[in-house]
């Protein structure tokens, strides 16, 4: 945790009741709302976390023409 996560804390629980639940709704729909870099990281994590299954052998790999062959159909 960063350490003025700490000092915001102290002052954050000083606020009124009324300021303190705007504040809590505020930061908890920030958590709804991913940035374009956090979206980017979460694809790269994904990404990797793909491709380390792939090469462990835990997943199999579909050719690039079944892929294609089934959006195709679905979208027919």
């Amino acid at each position: 945790m960063h350490p003025n996560i700490e000092e915001l804390a102290k002052e954050t629980m000083a606020l009124d009741i009324e300021d303190r639940a705007l504040l809590a709704g505020k930061l908890l729909l920030s958590l709804d709302e991913p940035t374009p870099s956090e979206v980017e990281r979460l694809w790269l994590d994904e990404a990797s976390r793909r491709l380390e299954d792939y090469r462990a052998g835990r997943v199999q790999g579909i050719p690039a023409n079944e892929v294609f062959r089934r959006a195709i159909s679905e979208l027919s």
